[in-house]
């Protein structure tokens, strides 16, 4: 099954069960001990049929893991996967032959009662990067008994076996090496026993409970526990549901002593609820009851005689009697709808300055249970009337967590919350922060709608960082991948097929969730069905969840044009045009979203045709009876564009993509951006590939005074802007830069380290003490402001090079302001290695402001509106009518050559000059502190409280004259 292994993490932990071994591996000697040494050899050029093998690799790979009939990889895994780093290293004896000697007890560093308990040994075998993987028959990972002495249930097939209430169970088992005494007990009592056979009958007669049996088997002091059990048909009741219930867990507010569960599950003859309140041994007053509305097709079961506050765990045992071919008879699975999930394949790696008091995963349970706790306390909001930023004024900000700070999580984001503010942006975009496999991720493999990701920490903590954000009026908006789901989720799981039984499948024929084959080009995962009810209901619910619990401002909306069914998987044509039942079903997604809040932000990812595009665009825009004007806004990648100019050249470089006018949209919602997660830094493609002539593109000081002329060719025309995380701050590490700092580029064939984990230079390295970072990043506040402030950027624009690329002019107006504000600005942009004149065509003449210039001091007098203006190589000017008004500071009458020192400064500085009054404002003119006295030339000013970066320092005298100057915090 292609998808049911994700990452490293899935395949470490992932249940095997299938033992079917084939000639491609032998291990000698055959049986072998713990403690002894094994040479195991792998013939590649015995590829099984169906699945991957090896290809002429430069090198193989072992990688492989020790533990119990439970799990093959628990006790302990040696390999890096994917990494040609020698661990697992095979030998090549020639003629596609490798082999490799271990000690298996040394080889993976057991402990004593590791060694004692080990009876299976797992293996993957690879070539140098994992992109190829030799599989033992049925596809399946090879599987080997370690021990002489082995032990094997023939009867009961199944791990769980579904019986009507008085039948019986027909257990028959054997062992090698000899005589052994075997002890059957089911429920925790000895039922049967005997003594120094080699084969076990017994039958269970008469069942009318559910029962877990371990079957014990002991030869010379070593004992092989085999366990499997029976569930009883309990027969279903069907009884009206309450009124007033959702899927998933109901809290009742009046009593904290009793949930009802609810789970939609067609096709289903019966559900157990099993859980931390029965003992994970449910009997028949656990079994769901099913609703007696007419077409229902949900269960539901009210528990009662809970603790308050206590945190209980359970799953859905889930039965079809009569399934498809190749599913499942039972599924155990968490509910589809929780907020929180236990999982005993990531939790064991999650950080407790993470998540705190992470409740403990139930021993003796598999894959993802539910967590349950009544009475819980409501997080206390600071915020409670956050006014949403203007869709025209937004400048996001797109986080990966993961990614951001050394911790990943939550808290990195809110002890930074300084750096987003004084950039001036009015949103943050996280990447999925929902229920992903793995643990280092970039979130769209997710498998729990609702629940967050405990990897990046608490609800309570995400809630804080939403609160946090809006107390500094900035927005937060989550990306959500739901297109698909990964093999873990409960809905894939609930109908799949799974031939080889180990837990994980694909959709089956039969799942009401999910396409068995993707209806798109894009598939990734599982591919959700938009066009049944029963998904439509999960993603309103989903919707609902994230914008009530969590007062979040709006979503983005991953791999839109997957949101269809008119398609299929090879026919990327059909995808990327006008799809009816695509645009239906995302307005009809946009439509509950503004139900629920209708300053609601929606964005889709769509990348695609502009005839859909347009159509949301505009969708709701104006004559709203609420006055509030909806519209979907669109992503729009420019990033080809703006990598081109930044590098110096001008052939690709036509920016005229950036805003709604080249879409033809009526509304402005097209986000323009030159970076985000999934493209190429601008900044490395600079470095690596910018025009040497004259002055170097490709040297730091030069690419970075670049990475501000982007900034201001992309923030400044009008609409919602986007930027990626640190191309404030120039980062010039690729997207395929790998954990250990090394670059792989695709094609390379190492793999391109897309998706790892990045390193951290930005903090590590102060790159706000920086000079050069940092004055990228106060241009983007600057202009930041500039854009969020100034009602003009909402206006019209034009975008009309100066002969070529190269020369970038960009106009803003909007007439209808009054004439002395600002209401013109024109920016211009020289993006060649060599300096240049750029023809203004300024709209009228007289006084231009240069907009970057907070004091307002530095203009020019136009009286030829068409007269050159000199712009240094890579670099810009930016020029309005009038000084900007939401941004000035008073005006200053003289400057007596006024000096700070230390400038730069840590704690405290000092003037040479008496002064009367000192104000400290940021780049945007923002007021930060104001100090009032007579203060003398040895006064000392402290600035301990005041975040790292560029801020300007004005000072009033004692006859009342004022200057400026500017100060640099460490």
């Amino acid at each position: 099954m292609k998808k049911k292994i994700l990452s490293l993490s899935c395949i470490l932990t992932a249940l095997f069960f299938v033992s079917l071994l084939s000639a491609q591996i032998s291990i000698s000697p055959d049986p072998f001990q713990v403690d002894a040494s094994i040479t195991i050899t792998v013939d590649i050029n015995s590829g099984a049929s169906n699945c991957n093998s090896l290809s002429n690799p430069t090198k193989v790979y072992m990688h492989s893991g020790i533990g119990d009939n439970t799990n093959a990889f628990g006790f302990s895994v040696v390999g890096n996967y994917g990494q040609d780093d020698g661990v697992g290293q095979m030998t090549n004896n020639g003629n596609g032959i490798y082999s490799i000697t271990i000690v298996p007890e040394t080889y993976y560093s057991l402990t004593a009662t590791q060694a004692a308990d080990a009876t299976k040994l797992g293996m993957v075998i690879r070539n140098e990067d994992g992109s190829q993987e030799l599989k033992a028959s049925g596809c399946s990972d090879f599987i080997f008994n370690v021990g002489v002495f082995q032990a094997t249930v023939t009867n009961p097939t199944a791990t769980t076996t579904i019986l009507n209430s008085g039948e019986d169970l027909i257990i028959n088992a054997n062992n090698t090496n000899g005589l052994a005494d075997y002890s059957l007990k089911a429920n925790g009592a000895v039922i049967n026993s005997n003594t120094n056979v080699s084969t076990y009958a017994y039958t269970d007669a008469n069942i009318t409970e559910n029962k877990n049996y371990a079957l014990e088997i002991t030869q010379s002091g070593t004992t092989i526990t085999k366990t499997f059990s029976v569930l009883v048909n309990p027969g279903v009741i069907v009884q009206q549901i309450p009124a007033n219930l959702v899927n998933g867990i109901n809290y009742d507010a009046s009593d904290p002593t009793k949930v009802v569960l609810v789970l939609d599950a067609p096709l289903k003859d019966f559900i157990y609820v099993a859980g931390s309140f029965n003992n994970w041994n449910p009997d028949s007053s656990y079994s769901m009851k099913k609703d007696a509305t007419a077409g229902s097709t949900k269960f539901w079961l009210e528990l009662t005689g809970l603790t308050a506050g206590q945190i209980e765990t359970f799953q859905y045992w889930v039965v079809d009697q009569t399934p498809a071919a190749n599913s499942p008879m039972m599924v155990k699975t968490a509910d589809p709808y929780s907020t929180l999930v236990l999982s005993p394949f990531d939790d064991p790696f999650i950080p407790a300055n993470t998540y705190p008091n992470l409740p403990a995963y139930p021993a003796g349970q598999e894959r993802e249970v539910t967590v349950l706790q009544t009475g819980q306390a409501d997080y206390q909001w600071q915020v409670t009337n956050f006014q949403k930023p203007k869709k025209e004024d937004l400048i996001i900000y797109e986080v990966l967590v993961r990614d951001f700070d050394g911790d990943r999580n939550f808290q990195d984001l809110i002890d930074k919350i300084d750096y987003f503010k004084n950039l001036n942006v009015n949103a943050i975009q996280l990447m999925p922060v929902m229920e992903f496999e793995g643990n280092e991720s970039w979130g769209y493999n997710t498998s729990y709608h609702m629940a967050l990701d405990k990897f990046y920490g608490t609800e309570a903590k995400l809630k804080e960082f939403v609160d946090v954000c809006h107390q500094n009026g900035i927005a937060v908006i989550l990306d959500v991948a739901l297109n698909h789901a990964f093999g873990r989720n409960p809905m894939v799981r609930m109908w799949m097929d799974d031939p080889d039984n180990d837990g994980w499948g694909e959709p089956s024929s039969e799942n009401p969730y999910f396409n068995q084959v993707a209806t798109h080009s894009y598939s990734v995962g599982s591919d959700f069905n938009h066009s049944n009810a029963i998904t439509k209901a999960y993603v309103k619910q989903v919707v609902a969840h994230w914008v009530n619990a969590f007062k979040i401002d709006g979503f983005r909306w991953d791999l839109t044009k997957g949101f269809t069914q008119n398609c299929t998987a090879s026919d990327e044509n059909c995808t990327n045009v006008y799809q009816a039942d695509r645009v239906a079903v995302l307005k009809e997604y946009a439509d509950y979203s503004w139900s629920l809040d209708a300053q609601h932000y929606v964005i889709f990812e769509h990348l695609g045709g502009n005839q859909e595009e347009k159509e949301w665009a505009d969708y709701r825009v104006s004559g709203q009876a609420d006055g509030i004007s909806k519209g979907i806004m669109l992503w729009g990648k420019m990033t080809g564009s703006y990598a081109e100019l930044s590098k110096g050249y001008a052939a690709q470089g036509d920016i005229s993509g950036v805003g709604h006018n080249s879409r033809n949209f009526n509304a402005k919602r097209l986000i323009g951006y030159a970076e985000s997660h999934d493209e190429e830094r601008i900044m490395y493609t600079t470095q690596t590939e910018g025009n040497t002539a004259v002055q170097n593109a490709t040297l730091l000081p030069s690419a970075l005074l670049r990475a501000s002329t982007v900034a201001a060719t992309l923030i400044t025309v009008p609409g919602p802007k986007m930027i990626w995380h640190f191309g404030a701050l120039g980062m010039n590490n690729s997207i395929f830069t790998c954990s250990d700092g090394s670059v792989n580029l695709p094609g390379g064939g190492n793999g391109d380290c897309k998706l790892d984990t990045k390193p951290q230079p930005q903090w590590t390295q102060n790159w706000l003490a920086d000079a050069n970072r940092s004055q990228v990043y106060n241009d983007y506040a600057r202009i930041n402001a500039l854009k969020i402030n100034e009602p003009v950027f909402e206006g019209d624009y034009e975008i009309l090079p100066d002969g070529n690329n190269i020369r970038q002019r960009i106009y803003v107006w909007d007439d209808t302001l009054p004439a002395a504000t600002l209401k013109n600005v024109v920016v211009l942009a020289n993006f060649s290695v060599a300096n240049l004149s750029i023809v203004p065509n300024f709209p009228y003449t007289g006084r231009w402001y240069d907009l970057m210039d907070p004091t307002g001091n530095t203009f020019v007098d136009v009286t030829n509106t068409s007269d050159p203006i000199n712009v240094s190589a890579g670099q810009f000017k930016m020029y309005g009518n009038a000084q900007p008004q939401t941004l000035s500071t008073t005006a200053f009458a003289s400057n007596d050559n006024v000096a700070l020192y230390p400038n730069p400064a840590q704690t405290a500085f000092s003037i040479n000059k008496d002064v009367k009054k000192l104000s400290i404002y940021d780049v945007s003119g923002k007021l930060i502190k104001t100090f009032k006295g007579n203060f003398t030339k040895a006064s000392a000013f402290n600035i301990e409280n005041i975040s790292k970066g560029l801020y300007l320092v004005q000072i009033e005298n004692e006859l009342g004259a004022t200057t400026t100057t500017k100060l640099i915090k460490l």
